[in-house]
């Protein structure tokens, strides 16, 4: 069945839909059929697939359109033109009509039965959003991902997942097909991604939800196979889009700043926001001459506006190589 950007539809399938796949795909032909395969393998009455073709210029529309034709629960919404990865997972959103919502990348595959047990999960514990693990693959090599995080199955606040300053906490894991997301949440704008953010869309999104649902859990599920180092992939842009971790972070540190805990939350937003300068600055080889100049005058302006005492107690926190790093580039402004 074929549906456009609007979400209308021809037909209504006849069964109470649990749970939404959004699948967002752009010039993923290499991948697409092994995608819509595992896909194949968690068919079930109330499960639905949304399949967002954002406007691919390979084969991918046709593999779409061909597979969803023979996966039930499967429909395709076809982007005019490129508008990002943000765009294509809210055009989904816009067309999903499950009690739940949860997203899978074009280029990645989801083990037998996962998404029926997500549904049965948050079924089960009545809470706003799940997270769950995952398994990253990078060649022949598996490796188990883990959201940091306890207890688990339970249900608990989520500012507990948002954690301190120097522990790794649920706002470090954003990856948004690592879990499952209530109907109450997406009609409340809560799970729809900023479509100016070409990347690190998913950061601003997780510490949202952190701050604004009001429950949530962590689960043991490990279903998503998560591909790394794909050529195609946004993480493996060189270009200025990269950048877009900027604005992500600042966006973050607003919203902390005028939240009732700021005091408290503060230092864990900043010090996040230094490791990804840090991480960003060790990768400047990737980048012409005069991206690398731009992108250390970027971060240098953006971190000099965070507030002072939080930089310092990040600094003294993080370790010696990545606390010269920060120290040097805000001595340069």
């Amino acid at each position: 069945m074929m549906i456009n950007d609007a979400g209308r539809r021809v037909s209504r399938l006849p069964w109470v839909i649990r749970m939404s796949v959004i699948v967002p795909c752009h010039n993923v032909e290499r991948y697409a059929a092994d995608c819509l395969q595992s896909l194949a393998r968690n068919a079930a009455p109330d499960i639905e697939f949304v399949l967002v073709d954002d406007a691919s210029t390979d084969a991918t529309g046709d593999i779409l359109a061909t597979r969803a034709a023979l996966l039930p629960g499967a429909s395709v919404i076809t982007l005019p033109q490129n508008r990002g990865l943000s765009a294509a997972r809210n055009a989904g959103l816009r067309a999903a009509r499950g009690r739940a919502v949860t997203f899978l990348d074009g280029d990645d595959v989801v083990a037998p039965g996962h998404f029926p047990a997500l549904a049965d999960a948050i079924d089960a514990l009545r809470c706003d959003f799940v997270r769950t693990d995952h398994v990253q693959v990078r060649g022949r090599e598996r490796r188990l991902h883990r959201i940091s995080h306890a207890p688990r199955g339970v249900v608990c606040p989520p500012r507990s997942g948002i954690g301190q300053a120097g522990r790794h906490s649920s706002v470090d894991a954003p990856y948004a097909w690592a879990g499952a997301y209530h109907r109450q949440l997406v009609d409340a704008g809560l799970v729809s991604f900023d479509e100016d953010l070409r990347t690190c869309e998913d950061r601003p999104w997780i510490w949202r939800l952190h701050l604004h649902a009001e429950s949530f859990a962590v689960l043991g599920l490990r279903g998503v196979r998560y591909r790394r180092e794909v050529t195609e992939s946004l993480t493996q842009l060189n270009d200025e889009r990269q950048f877009d971790f900027i604005p992500a972070f600042e966006r973050i540190i607003a919203m902390v700043r005028a939240d009732r805990d700021a005091d408290g939350l503060l230092p864990k937003a900043v010090e996040s926001y230094c490791a990804i300068v840090c991480h960003h600055l060790t990768q400047l080889d990737r980048y012409p001459r005069p991206l690398r100049r731009r992108l250390r005058s970027l971060s240098a302006r953006s971190l000099v506006g965070l507030p002072t005492a939080e930089v310092s107690s990040a600094i003294a926190r993080l370790d010696p190589i990545r606390a010269g790093t920060i120290t040097r580039l805000l001595e340069a402004r």
